[in-house]
Protein backbone atom coordinates (compact mmCIF):
# COMPACT_ATOMS: atom_id res chain seq x y z
CA UNK A 1 0.00 0.00 0.00
CA UNK A 2 1.81 3.20 -0.40
CA UNK A 3 2.38 5.38 2.12
CA UNK A 4 4.02 8.66 1.93
CA UNK A 5 7.52 9.02 3.01
CA UNK A 6 10.03 11.94 3.81
CA UNK A 7 11.33 11.63 0.22
CA UNK A 8 7.66 12.27 -1.41
CA UNK A 9 7.91 16.19 0.04
CA UNK A 10 9.72 18.99 -0.98
CA UNK A 11 12.44 19.42 2.20
CA UNK A 12 13.05 23.53 2.47
CA UNK A 13 15.87 24.26 4.40
CA UNK A 14 16.24 27.61 5.46
CA UNK A 15 13.63 28.30 3.42
CA UNK A 16 9.42 28.61 4.42
CA UNK A 17 7.39 26.03 3.49
CA UNK A 18 3.54 27.71 2.83
CA UNK A 19 0.47 25.61 4.42
CA UNK A 20 -0.94 25.25 1.05
CA UNK A 21 -2.57 22.54 -1.44
CA UNK A 22 -3.25 22.40 -4.91
CA UNK A 23 -6.85 22.94 -4.50
CA UNK A 24 -9.42 21.47 -7.49
CA UNK A 25 -9.50 22.98 -10.71
CA UNK A 26 -12.95 23.57 -11.05
CA UNK A 27 -15.81 25.42 -10.22
CA UNK A 28 -18.00 23.39 -7.53
CA UNK A 29 -19.91 26.67 -6.17
CA UNK A 30 -23.46 25.38 -7.74
CA UNK A 31 -26.14 24.02 -5.10
CA UNK A 32 -28.83 25.73 -3.79
CA UNK A 33 -29.34 29.31 -4.15
CA UNK A 34 -26.24 29.47 -7.03
CA UNK A 35 -28.63 27.46 -9.20
CA UNK A 36 -32.02 29.15 -8.61
CA UNK A 37 -32.10 25.62 -6.17
CA UNK A 38 -32.17 23.64 -9.05
CA UNK A 39 -29.14 22.00 -8.00
CA UNK A 40 -29.96 21.09 -4.34
CA UNK A 41 -27.60 19.86 -1.29
CA UNK A 42 -29.74 18.54 1.90
CA UNK A 43 -28.68 16.38 4.82
CA UNK A 44 -31.52 13.95 5.87
CA UNK A 45 -30.61 10.72 7.09
CA UNK A 46 -32.26 7.91 4.66
CA UNK A 47 -32.12 3.99 5.48
CA UNK A 48 -31.45 1.84 2.96
CA UNK A 49 -30.20 1.72 -0.53
CA UNK A 50 -32.98 3.78 -1.92
CA UNK A 51 -35.59 6.66 -0.89
CA UNK A 52 -39.12 6.26 -2.28
CA UNK A 53 -41.91 8.87 -2.52
CA UNK A 54 -45.36 7.66 -3.70
CA UNK A 55 -47.40 10.89 -5.52
CA UNK A 56 -51.08 10.53 -6.98
CA UNK A 57 -50.78 10.34 -11.01
CA UNK A 58 -52.72 12.84 -12.76
CA UNK A 59 -56.14 11.46 -14.41
CA UNK A 60 -56.55 12.16 -17.81
CA UNK A 61 -59.97 11.91 -18.27
CA UNK A 62 -61.29 13.33 -14.98
CA UNK A 63 -63.34 15.87 -16.50
CA UNK A 64 -65.94 14.62 -19.52
CA UNK A 65 -68.98 15.89 -21.39
CA UNK A 66 -72.17 15.26 -19.57
CA UNK A 67 -74.68 13.60 -21.79
CA UNK A 68 -77.80 15.44 -20.57
CA UNK A 69 -80.37 12.92 -22.17
CA UNK A 70 -78.81 9.77 -21.29
CA UNK A 71 -79.38 7.68 -17.43
CA UNK A 72 -77.38 5.27 -18.17
CA UNK A 73 -74.45 3.88 -15.61
CA UNK A 74 -71.16 6.74 -16.11
CA UNK A 75 -67.85 4.79 -16.07
CA UNK A 76 -65.75 5.39 -13.21
CA UNK A 77 -62.42 6.93 -13.19
CA UNK A 78 -59.47 5.39 -10.63
CA UNK A 79 -57.06 7.32 -9.04
CA UNK A 80 -52.93 5.60 -9.05
CA UNK A 81 -49.91 6.45 -7.71
CA UNK A 82 -46.74 5.98 -8.68
CA UNK A 83 -43.12 6.92 -6.84
CA UNK A 84 -39.98 9.17 -7.43
CA UNK A 85 -36.98 6.87 -6.27
CA UNK A 86 -33.40 8.43 -5.33
CA UNK A 87 -30.46 6.07 -5.10
CA UNK A 88 -27.87 5.78 -2.72
CA UNK A 89 -24.22 5.79 -3.70
CA UNK A 90 -21.37 5.33 -1.38
CA UNK A 91 -17.84 6.87 -1.18
CA UNK A 92 -14.48 6.32 -0.02
CA UNK A 93 -12.37 8.74 1.25
CA UNK A 94 -8.66 7.06 0.92
CA UNK A 95 -7.41 5.77 2.90
CA UNK A 96 -3.91 8.34 3.19
CA UNK A 97 -0.52 7.44 4.84
CA UNK A 98 1.78 9.44 5.72
CA UNK A 99 5.08 8.55 8.07
CA UNK A 100 5.51 10.20 10.93
CA UNK A 101 9.12 10.93 10.00
CA UNK A 102 7.94 12.57 6.34
CA UNK A 103 5.83 15.13 8.60
CA UNK A 104 8.66 15.68 11.56
CA UNK A 105 11.02 16.45 8.34
CA UNK A 106 8.83 18.96 7.28
CA UNK A 107 8.47 20.56 10.71
CA UNK A 108 4.77 19.41 10.44
CA UNK A 109 2.78 17.54 13.42
CA UNK A 110 0.22 15.14 12.73
CA UNK A 111 -2.64 18.26 13.54
CA UNK A 112 -1.70 20.52 10.63
CA UNK A 113 -1.79 17.27 8.35
CA UNK A 114 -5.46 16.25 9.50
CA UNK A 115 -6.15 20.09 9.16
CA UNK A 116 -5.19 20.39 5.65
CA UNK A 117 -6.60 16.76 4.45
CA UNK A 118 -10.14 17.58 5.80
CA UNK A 119 -10.00 20.94 4.13
CA UNK A 120 -9.00 18.55 0.95
CA UNK A 121 -11.90 16.34 1.52
CA UNK A 122 -14.28 18.80 1.90
CA UNK A 123 -13.67 20.11 -1.53
CA UNK A 124 -13.10 16.72 -3.57
CA UNK A 125 -16.60 15.73 -1.68
CA UNK A 126 -18.89 18.79 -3.13
CA UNK A 127 -17.45 18.48 -6.38
CA UNK A 128 -18.01 14.16 -6.12
CA UNK A 129 -21.69 15.83 -5.51
CA UNK A 130 -22.37 18.10 -7.94
CA UNK A 131 -20.00 15.93 -10.73
CA UNK A 132 -22.69 12.93 -9.81
CA UNK A 133 -26.02 14.89 -9.59
CA UNK A 134 -24.93 16.36 -12.92
CA UNK A 135 -24.42 13.40 -14.55
CA UNK A 136 -27.74 11.94 -13.16
CA UNK A 137 -30.02 14.91 -14.58
CA UNK A 138 -28.12 14.86 -17.57
CA UNK A 139 -28.69 11.04 -18.02
CA UNK A 140 -33.03 11.19 -17.09
CA UNK A 141 -32.97 13.95 -19.61
CA UNK A 142 -31.78 12.71 -22.56
CA UNK A 143 -33.40 10.01 -22.69
CA UNK A 144 -36.57 12.51 -23.60
CA UNK A 145 -36.46 12.73 -26.79
CA UNK A 146 -39.14 15.46 -26.89
CA UNK A 147 -36.75 17.85 -24.46
CA UNK A 148 -33.36 17.18 -26.34
CA UNK A 149 -32.66 20.06 -29.01
CA UNK A 150 -29.03 18.34 -31.22
CA UNK A 151 -27.66 21.55 -33.18
CA UNK A 152 -24.73 19.79 -34.12
CA UNK A 153 -26.48 18.70 -37.68
CA UNK A 154 -26.91 22.41 -38.21
CA UNK A 155 -24.84 24.95 -40.09
CA UNK A 156 -24.13 26.77 -36.63
CA UNK A 157 -23.17 24.35 -34.21
CA UNK A 158 -22.04 26.47 -31.36
CA UNK A 159 -24.27 27.61 -28.71
CA UNK A 160 -26.40 30.68 -29.68
CA UNK A 161 -29.16 33.11 -27.72
CA UNK A 162 -31.74 31.52 -30.45
CA UNK A 163 -30.74 28.12 -29.67
CA UNK A 164 -31.38 28.77 -25.76
CA UNK A 165 -34.97 29.84 -27.15
CA UNK A 166 -35.64 26.76 -28.72
CA UNK A 167 -34.67 24.70 -25.97
CA UNK A 168 -36.95 26.87 -23.52
CA UNK A 169 -39.63 26.21 -25.85
CA UNK A 170 -39.61 22.54 -25.43
CA UNK A 171 -41.21 22.85 -22.33
CA UNK A 172 -43.58 24.60 -23.97
CA UNK A 173 -45.69 26.91 -22.22
CA UNK A 174 -43.93 25.86 -19.15
CA UNK A 175 -40.74 27.25 -20.31
CA UNK A 176 -40.72 29.79 -17.55
CA UNK A 177 -40.18 26.54 -15.47
CA UNK A 178 -36.25 26.66 -16.33
CA UNK A 179 -34.91 28.75 -13.70
CA UNK A 180 -30.58 28.09 -14.64
CA UNK A 181 -28.55 27.07 -17.06
CA UNK A 182 -25.67 24.49 -16.41
CA UNK A 183 -22.89 24.12 -19.22
CA UNK A 184 -18.95 23.90 -20.10
CA UNK A 185 -17.56 26.80 -19.90
CA UNK A 186 -16.13 25.83 -23.70
CA UNK A 187 -20.42 26.89 -25.03
CA UNK A 188 -20.58 29.95 -22.16
CA UNK A 189 -17.52 31.68 -24.12
CA UNK A 190 -18.76 30.24 -27.39
CA UNK A 191 -21.80 32.34 -26.58
CA UNK A 192 -20.27 35.29 -25.19
CA UNK A 193 -18.64 35.40 -28.89
CA UNK A 194 -21.52 35.09 -30.37
CA UNK A 195 -23.47 38.14 -28.75
CA UNK A 196 -20.52 39.87 -29.50
CA UNK A 197 -20.38 39.85 -33.01
CA UNK A 198 -24.44 39.67 -33.30
CA UNK A 199 -24.38 43.03 -31.92
CA UNK A 200 -27.40 42.34 -30.21
CA UNK A 201 -28.43 45.50 -28.28
CA UNK A 202 -28.08 46.14 -24.74
CA UNK A 203 -26.43 42.44 -24.88
CA UNK A 204 -23.33 42.95 -26.60
CA UNK A 205 -22.67 45.52 -24.36
CA UNK A 206 -23.74 44.07 -21.45
CA UNK A 207 -21.06 41.18 -22.51
CA UNK A 208 -18.43 43.83 -23.25
CA UNK A 209 -18.81 45.71 -20.57
CA UNK A 210 -20.44 43.75 -17.80
CA UNK A 211 -18.58 40.52 -18.45
CA UNK A 212 -21.82 38.49 -18.18
CA UNK A 213 -23.91 37.47 -21.50
CA UNK A 214 -27.45 37.56 -22.21
CA UNK A 215 -28.92 34.15 -21.08
CA UNK A 216 -32.69 35.00 -21.61
CA UNK A 217 -33.00 36.19 -17.76
CA UNK A 218 -31.29 32.99 -15.98
CA UNK A 219 -28.23 32.46 -14.42
CA UNK A 220 -25.68 30.54 -15.75
CA UNK A 221 -23.79 27.77 -13.90
CA UNK A 222 -20.24 27.08 -15.38
CA UNK A 223 -18.68 24.37 -14.52
CA UNK A 224 -16.31 21.93 -16.32
CA UNK A 225 -18.09 18.76 -15.04
CA UNK A 226 -17.64 15.76 -17.48
CA UNK A 227 -21.02 14.52 -18.02
CA UNK A 228 -21.20 18.33 -19.67
CA UNK A 229 -18.72 17.03 -22.03
CA UNK A 230 -18.58 14.28 -24.60
CA UNK A 231 -15.31 13.66 -26.11
CA UNK A 232 -15.67 11.97 -29.46
CA UNK A 233 -12.31 10.93 -30.48
CA UNK A 234 -11.18 12.11 -33.45
CA UNK A 235 -14.31 13.43 -34.45
CA UNK A 236 -15.66 17.15 -33.00
CA UNK A 237 -16.67 17.11 -29.32
CA UNK A 238 -19.86 17.76 -28.15
CA UNK A 239 -21.12 19.72 -25.03
CA UNK A 240 -24.29 19.09 -23.45
CA UNK A 241 -26.01 22.60 -22.13
CA UNK A 242 -28.63 21.82 -19.72
CA UNK A 243 -31.62 24.24 -18.86
CA UNK A 244 -32.92 23.24 -15.20
CA UNK A 245 -36.10 23.62 -13.51
CA UNK A 246 -36.18 24.14 -9.72
CA UNK A 247 -35.31 21.09 -7.78
CA UNK A 248 -34.31 19.55 -11.06
CA UNK A 249 -31.49 17.32 -8.97
CA UNK A 250 -31.51 16.63 -5.43
CA UNK A 251 -28.87 15.32 -3.77
CA UNK A 252 -28.99 14.54 0.33
CA UNK A 253 -25.74 13.61 2.18
CA UNK A 254 -27.82 10.25 3.41
CA UNK A 255 -25.82 8.75 6.03
CA UNK A 256 -23.29 10.42 8.46
CA UNK A 257 -19.87 10.98 7.14
CA UNK A 258 -16.89 9.54 9.05
CA UNK A 259 -13.16 10.08 8.96
CA UNK A 260 -10.90 8.14 11.21
CA UNK A 261 -7.65 8.66 11.76
CA UNK A 262 -5.20 5.60 12.98
CA UNK A 263 -1.23 5.68 14.11
CA UNK A 264 -0.40 2.45 12.84
CA UNK A 265 2.69 0.77 14.48
CA UNK A 266 4.91 -2.28 13.63
CA UNK A 267 6.29 -0.87 10.91
CA UNK A 268 9.86 0.47 10.26
CA UNK A 269 8.38 4.09 10.61
CA UNK A 270 5.52 4.88 12.80
CA UNK A 271 2.40 5.98 10.11
CA UNK A 272 -0.12 7.81 10.46
CA UNK A 273 -3.71 6.72 8.31
CA UNK A 274 -6.46 8.37 7.80
CA UNK A 275 -9.76 6.98 5.76
CA UNK A 276 -13.37 8.22 5.90
CA UNK A 277 -16.58 6.95 4.07
CA UNK A 278 -19.66 8.74 3.41
CA UNK A 279 -22.95 8.42 1.45
CA UNK A 280 -25.51 10.39 -0.83
CA UNK A 281 -29.15 10.02 -2.39
CA UNK A 282 -29.35 11.35 -6.37
CA UNK A 283 -33.15 12.27 -7.26
CA UNK A 284 -33.93 14.00 -10.28
CA UNK A 285 -37.85 15.77 -10.83
CA UNK A 286 -39.84 13.00 -12.46
CA UNK A 287 -38.01 10.43 -12.62
CA UNK A 288 -37.40 7.00 -10.22
CA UNK A 289 -34.16 5.01 -10.18
CA UNK A 290 -34.92 1.67 -11.80
CA UNK A 291 -33.63 -0.32 -9.23
CA UNK A 292 -34.02 -3.41 -11.25
CA UNK A 293 -31.91 -2.65 -13.66
CA UNK A 294 -29.73 0.39 -11.88
CA UNK A 295 -29.35 -1.30 -8.75
CA UNK A 296 -27.89 -0.36 -5.17
CA UNK A 297 -24.68 1.61 -5.29
CA UNK A 298 -24.56 2.52 -8.90
CA UNK A 299 -21.04 3.31 -10.59
CA UNK A 300 -20.97 6.37 -12.50
CA UNK A 301 -21.55 4.71 -15.77
CA UNK A 302 -24.75 3.30 -14.31
CA UNK A 303 -25.64 6.22 -12.80
CA UNK A 304 -24.61 7.91 -16.27
CA UNK A 305 -27.11 5.54 -18.34
CA UNK A 306 -30.70 6.49 -19.54
CA UNK A 307 -32.89 3.74 -19.40
CA UNK A 308 -31.84 3.79 -15.59
CA UNK A 309 -34.19 6.84 -15.14
CA UNK A 310 -37.59 6.19 -15.96
CA UNK A 311 -39.88 8.49 -16.31
CA UNK A 312 -43.05 8.81 -14.04
CA UNK A 313 -44.54 11.99 -14.80
CA UNK A 314 -47.55 12.37 -17.98
CA UNK A 315 -46.26 15.08 -19.28
CA UNK A 316 -42.53 16.40 -20.31
CA UNK A 317 -43.49 20.15 -18.78
CA UNK A 318 -43.30 18.34 -15.32
CA UNK A 319 -39.46 16.97 -15.78
CA UNK A 320 -36.65 17.80 -14.63
CA UNK A 321 -35.82 19.89 -17.83
CA UNK A 322 -34.20 20.17 -21.80
CA UNK A 323 -30.80 20.02 -22.73
CA UNK A 324 -29.19 21.48 -25.85
CA UNK A 325 -26.68 19.40 -27.70
CA UNK A 326 -23.70 21.75 -29.30
CA UNK A 327 -19.87 21.53 -30.48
Amino acid sequence: MPTSLASDFKIYQAEFQAGMWEGITQNVDAFNGASANAIRLVTETLQGQYAKEAFFQSISNLITRRDVTSVSNADAVKMTQDEIISVKVKRKIGPVEVTLDALRTIAKDQREASFILGQMVGQNKTKDMLNTGILAVEAAIQGQTDLVYDVTGLSTKTLTTAYLATALSKMGDAGERIVAWVMHSKPYYDLVKEQISANITNVADRVVYGGTPGTLNRPVIVADVPALHDGNASATDSYNVLGLVSDAVTVTESEQSDVVSQLITGQENLIMRMQGEYAMNIKCRGFKWDVTHGGANPTDAAIGTTTNWDKVMASVKDLAGVRVVVQ
